[in-house]
């Protein structure tokens, strides 16, 4: 039988209703407060060529936030709250996408959670407790599938600093695209047994001359592993108009307190070069990767972009060498604003799995995209996805995915 799944994240619902009736009354808190809801219509369809059950759903997401002003106190306060659920028209097996029991082989018919997150700033300095949505090398909202992934805690950002973004704190939950609960952090693929207390982070970015960007994260799960991430980024503009952008990443992780993993000795080495000339992209990347077991990635399917071949393979298999090319189009110029295309290819080998160590794989990708330009119709768009992976020690799979978002501003 089809269950229903609902839960609240962050702060209680009810503490941010208790909070939000007095403050009301501050100005700044209700003239620069903003209301958006985001409908997602999504549909995955994956066909293996060998005996792996297809997999695949149909469901339909809402996503509504409100974020308020701040009151106009010399050490400013809002809060924030959200609600986001999902209905399940149709699935098929578990494609990682929805809650799945797999004693009875289903995934929930419908899901949710809500939350909330308190936020104090003073100056260029804000301090915020309860749910986030981080884009950082040490954690990320995966907005992939149905519903976002969110973490619970608390984090300090700071632009006090002329070029320098200062970025700390702990998450210590998190609901993942694939659940309704808060859980604590494991492994992906690891055992689930014993879990940590928190991840603690703290990392900056600075803007040197020249545009030139430098990036450092320390990140430690607690009992699993501890990570230290290294960016470096760099723009050129040419005057014929184009552009070269060149990135260099390193991740270094190591095991740490209990290692309730076992050894977490793993490095990453991940390059990449794009150019960008008018509605062109084209860009060419290579990847490294040490060690004698995959890249830690967190529960939950949660992704790690800051490799620059993360993608549905991920390619951070042991010991894997990859390299990708990418294209990428806008057809504005062509008659059709709205249209982008974007391709790549990239090629995983000397992977250390299945008791080989020259095992490899491969993933081409198509996507094409569509956004309304019709102003009655603004915030509607359409995005058709292709994904096909070859891999040597296990099944091959094509995919496709189509899916249809509407945003509305109130």
């Amino acid at each position: 039988m089809l269950k229903h799944h609902s839960r609240k994240t962050g702060i209680s619902l009810a503490v941010a209703a208790a909070l939000l009736s007095p403050l009301a009354a501050q100005a700044g808190f209700v003239e620069d407060s903003k209301v958006r809801l985001d409908l997602r219509n999504f549909y995955l369809d994956r066909n293996y060529d060998g005996n792996t059950p297809d997999a695949g759903n149909w469901s339909q997401a809402a996503d509504l936030q409100f974020f308020s002003g701040y009151t106009d106190t010399p050490i400013q306060f809002g809060v924030d709250m959200s609600a986001t659920g999902a209905y399940v028209f149709d699935s098929e097996s578990n494609d990682g996408s929805l809650p799945y029991d797999p004693v009875a082989d289903e995934t929930t018919e419908s899901y949710g959670r809500a939350g909330a997150t308190l936020k104090f700033k003073y100056g260029e300095t804000e301090l915020t407790i309860g749910d986030h949505r981080p884009h950082l090398p040490v954690a990320w909202d995966d907005t992939s599938r149905v519903l976002d992934t969110i973490y619970e805690g608390a984090v300090l950002h700071s632009t006090a600093i002329k070029n320098l973004e200062f970025t700390a704190g702990r998450y210590w939950e998190a609901v993942t695209r694939d659940s309704s609960d808060k859980e604590k952090f494991y492994i992906y693929r690891g055992q689930d047994e014993n879990r940590s207390d928190g991840l603690d982070f703290a990392g900056a970015t600075y803007a040197f001359p020249k545009n030139i960007k430098g990036t450092y994260f320390f990140g430690r799960l607690n009992d699993f592993y501890d990570q230290h991430y290294y960016g470096l980024e760099h723009l050129a503009g040419f005057d014929n108009g184009m552009k070269l952008k060149t990135d260099l990443r390193y991740f270094d992780y190591e095991s740490e307190g209990k290692e309730y993993q076992g050894d977490m000795d793993v490095d990453v080495v991940s390059t990449m070069a794009t150019l960008l000339s008018g509605n062109h992209m084209f860009a060419l990347s290579y990847q490294n990767v040490k060690g004698d077991r995959p890249v830690p990635t967190l529960n939950g399917y949660v992704p790690q972009p800051y490799t620059v071949h993360w993608s549905s393979a991920a390619f951070i298999m042991p010991d894997e060498r990859s390299w990708g090319v990418r294209y990428g189009y806008n057809f504005k110029d062509l008659g059709l604003p709205g249209m982008k295309l974007f391709t790549r290819y990239i090629k995983g080998t000397d992977i250390d799995i299945a008791g080989g160590s020259d095992e490899e794989q491969s993933e081409r990708d198509i996507y094409l995209s569509y956004e309304m330009q019709n102003k009655a119709l603004k915030g509607l768009k359409f995005d058709l996805r292709n994904i096909s992976i070859d891999r040597s020690w296990t099944d091959d799979y094509e995919e496709y995915r189509f899916i249809t978002t509407y945003a509305f501003n109130f």
